[in-house]
């Protein structure tokens, strides 16, 4: 049975739970959600959503305090990264809010022959199912929430077992901001009642944050019932260091890549990958400044904790090599740099949450992209040159869904995020975003 319950990471002390939804409540959230479809969702104006979106925003802002502070408690986001999701989310709703009118307008077709008119009118789908996963409990909820609310779809909203509070304070937010009931629902949901909520035929689609395994039995249960969705997994992002002016801001890049949310971001920097040249002058420093930068917060869990130190221990009986800031206490992990990861090891191909890096010795460029194209995952990629044309040539030949060029933190509200192969399909913020869950409905007339 799916458990919803508060336990402080710091402590392991479980603050508080929630009961999980009875079959009953689960039923009324979807009868709820498909009332406002019918309701409001087909019926209210583009700038009716867009100004419910703007008051969204704005709550985010003036609850960031209370906000923040239950992130910390839930899983053990540093208060700095907690402050700077929120407002990273309010951004995500005032841009849809400021956006949606122009995204959303009729699209004329051109047409080859014949008389009259053709266009693309966008139009909302029904009750989308989101299920949220717990590393970023607001930002997530934004990315999926904003764009489809502003299209008129409704929203199901199944959030991870750990972020209660989040789930709650988050619907709070919405139906004060002036989104009828209905629109956005929270929902306790056991697995086997979210399998059930994906049958339903009023759902019309569902969006997943979180592991393989849950991607894939999602997926599963969907393409039975012939449901859209979109998928954001895992990834084991390379982080390619092909040349540099200077080596300290790009070790300082790196360290930042990796230690994002304490090293748990489907998107950080994992695999750092260095050219022969620079490989021996940037793990000495590397190593040097991820360790003093070991995390004063614990990850999610104490299982997390001991799963990471397990694909550790199994990287080193494999052969690698470990630098380590200590050793590991409770749900508070040391950073580490792996070396010698050699393709025969367990952890080659695997994925670490955490606050570990690997480092790889690329011969030349063409052995750091084959390196960086060696994973199952295909979500994000970093490359540092200071050559520009080299870093379009390596950005065409990475196997992912985003590429970042000599910077890192660059995610923005206007940017589509998604990745390719294993790390799922479909994408998510920009205005691809707002495309995934449309009725694209052709309007011909003669």
């Amino acid at each position: 049975m799916t458990q919803y319950a508060v336990r402080n990471p710091a402590t392991d002390e479980v603050v508080s739970t929630v009961p999980t939804a009875t079959d009953a409540e689960v039923r009324a959230a979807l009868d709820a959600a498909a009332e406002a479809y019918a309701r409001w969702g087909r019926t209210s104006s583009v700038a009716e959503r867009a100004a419910c979106l703007r008051r969204v925003a704005e709550l985010h802002l003036e609850r960031r305090a209370e906000l923040a502070a239950t992130m910390v408690e839930e899983m053990g986001k540093p208060l700095d990264d907690a402050e700077g999701e929120v407002d990273f989310s309010a951004s995500i709703h005032a841009y849809y809010a400021d956006n949606a009118e122009r995204f959303l307008a009729d699209e004329p077709i051109e047409l080859s022959e014949g008389e009259g008119t053709a266009l693309i009118r966008r139009a909302p789908l029904g009750v989308l199912l989101g299920i949220m996963p717990w590393n970023f409990p607001a930002y997530q909820v934004a990315r999926f929430a904003a764009p489809n609310l502003a299209v008129g779809n409704t929203i199901v909203l199944k959030h991870a077992p750990q972020c209660p509070r989040s789930a709650a304070l988050l619907a709070a937010i919405f139906a004060d901001a002036g989104f009828p009931e209905g629109a956005y629902v929270n929902v306790y949901a056991s697995n086997d009642q979210v399998a059930d909520v994906i049958a339903d035929p009023r759902v019309q689609g569902v969006s997943l944050t979180g592991s393989e395994r849950a991607g894939a039995a999602v997926a599963e249960i969907a393409g039975r019932n012939l449901k859209k969705v979109v998928l954001e997994l895992g990834g084991s992002d390379p982080f390619l260091v092909l040349g540099s002016d200077d080596l300290d801001a790009t070790v300082e890049a790196a360290v930042a890549a990796r230690m994002e949310n304490t090293g748990q971001a489907c998107n950080a920097g994992k695999r750092f990958i260095v050219v022969d040249e620079l490989y021996d002058d940037f793990v000495a420093r590397f190593t040097s400044a991820l360790l003093a930068a070991s995390p004063g917060a614990p990850l999610s869990s104490t299982t997390a904790a001991t799963r990471l130190g397990e694909q550790v221990e199994a990287a080193v009986a494999g052969g690698a090599q470990l630098a380590s800031a200590g050793p590991r206490e409770g749900a508070f992990h040391p950073s580490g740099v792996l070396t010698g990861v050699t393709p025969d090891n367990p952890v080659y191909r695997q994925e670490l949450f955490g606050p570990v890096a690997m480092v790889f010795r690329a011969a030349d460029e063409d052995d750091a992209v084959r390196l960086a194209n060696d994973t199952p995952y295909g979500l994000g990629s970093y490359v540092f040159t200071p050559d520009a044309e080299q870093a379009r040539r390596v950005a065409d030949r990475i196997d992912a869904g985003m590429v970042f060029v000599n910077g890192v933190g660059l995610d923005a509200a206007e940017l589509p995020f998604g990745g390719v192969k294993r790390s799922g399909f479909g994408r998510e913020l920009g205005r691809y975003g707002m495309e995934e869950f449309v009725n694209k409905k052709l309007i011909r007339t003669v």
